[in-house]
């Protein structure tokens, strides 16, 4: 959506100031009353310092600021401030904390935490006989422009399993105005007028946060090219923690196209939550995963490591995550697919040094990086880790159309 999901309340009464409420992604709405006086206002910014002052610079040259119970405004009111709680609330019935689903990144441990409690209810209502109605009147719009097959099915049966109805198409970008030359931006304007959520699959990296900017209803990034695709990494998490029993202090080999499988960049972004975790990454020389994934694991003090050795890495991982060399993003380099491709291989051999506990997955389709003889071993994780993602979408549906 084009307003931002972070807001601040505050009640500017006298000379106090009462923040209500506080959350946080990308930016801040401030909310405050002087007198008969309200106003709404966007942050423009959030700046926290080491000793934890927090300053929201806002528009038409006001600047709020709190550090050490003092706040401020550039027009010279000062405030005396309570201490502002900075957590969010997962109480049932308050507002989900984020409008759009656009990167791994809006996710914070405790949200992560609260979500895969809702998608363990989502199992049960998916379980039952009796279909749920919670999003009865409720349209979501599939919009791709790439293939898919798990993603796309997966929402739009999460969507029907909980009473909502579901517009789609399957190959925008061939069959919708856009062969017409048609923006993705106008695409938007047009279909959320009738929908109430849109979820967007697109073959340019930060597709889904430009049509965010642009809509009024919630926008789901399932997958922009080499970008992101935040719901695999949820459901990837997720299955983590169903599997192994624990996120923190567990060691992950990343293996396949890390540099542009946007699963695993993802991925990598939410693994950085937990304490203790250490990655492997393991890949062909052309297909190594990027320094911004890299620098960020550095900056979060998470241990990373680039092997060449996928037998070592498996016998002393708990997940092994495969991936496919994805031939649509080397355009006509067929001659680096060609020598990235089969380079990585989870046989039996693999599973030979694995430990019991540890797990194989893939964000699927696989093409020969999973022989077939690997499916019947309790330890591949892959086709459970698929049906995770309908448990995962219906809980997103529920929590951004009707909250906690």
């Amino acid at each position: 959506m084009a307003s931002s999901s972070a807001f601040s309340t505050w009640t500017l009464n006298g000379s106090s100031v009462v923040p209500e409420a506080t959350k946080n992604f990308g930016g801040i709405i401030c909310h405050y009353q002087t007198g008969c006086f309200k106003e709404t206002v966007r942050c423009l910014s959030m700046r926290v310092s080491a000793d934890m002052p927090h300053s929201w610079e806002l528009p038409n040259d006001k600047l709020v600021a709190s550090g050490l119970g003092r706040l401020s405004l550039k027009n010279k009111v000062q405030c005396s401030a309570l201490e502002v709680d900075m957590k969010p609330s997962y109480s049932v019935g308050n507002k989900f904390q984020l409008e759009d689903v656009i990167e791994a990144q809006q996710f914070d441990r405790n949200t992560l935490s609260a979500i895969f409690e809702v998608a363990l209810e989502m199992e049960k209502i998916e379980k039952n006989s009796a279909r749920s109605q919670i999003l009865k009147g409720y349209l979501m719009a599939t919009l791709f422009y790439e293939p898919s097959t798990r993603t796309r099915l997966s929402f739009e049966s999460a969507m029907k399993r909980l009473g909502g109805e579901v517009l789609t198409t399957e190959n925008a970008r061939e069959f919708s105005s856009a062969a017409k030359g048609e923006t993705l931006e106008d695409t938007i304007r047009t279909i959320e007028g009738y929908s109430d959520i849109i979820v967007l699959r697109h073959f340019e990296s930060g597709a889904a946060r430009k049509a965010a900017a642009t809509a009024s209803v919630p926008i789901i990034n399932a997958g922009d090219g080499p970008g992101q695709h935040p719901t695999q990494a949820l459901l990837d998490v997720y299955t983590i923690q169903r599997e192994i029993g624990k996120l923190d202090g567990i060691k992950v080999g990343l293996v396949g196209d890390l540099a542009y499988g946007r699963t695993v960049r993802s991925l990598a972004y939410l693994l950085a939550q937990y304490e203790d975790v250490k990655i492997y990454f393991v890949s062909p020389e052309v297909v190594k995963m990027k320094n911004d994934i890299k620098d960020h694991l550095t900056s979060s003090g998470v241990e990373w490591e680039e092997c060449s050795d996928l037998m070592e890495v498996a016998s002393t991982c708990d997940v092994v995550y495969q991936t496919r060399i994805q031939r649509e993003r080397f355009g006509e380099r067929v001659d680096l697919y060609e020598e990235a491709r089969g380079k990585y291989i989870v046989d039996r051999d693999v599973l030979g040094v694995m430990q019991k506990h540890a797990v194989v997955m893939h964000p699927l389709p696989r093409l020969d990086e999973i022989t077939v003889d690997v499916d019947m071993d309790p330890r591949a994780a892959y086709f459970r880790q698929a049906k995770n993602g309908l448990y995962i979408r219906m809980a997103l549906l529920k929590l951004l159309l009707l909250g906690w």
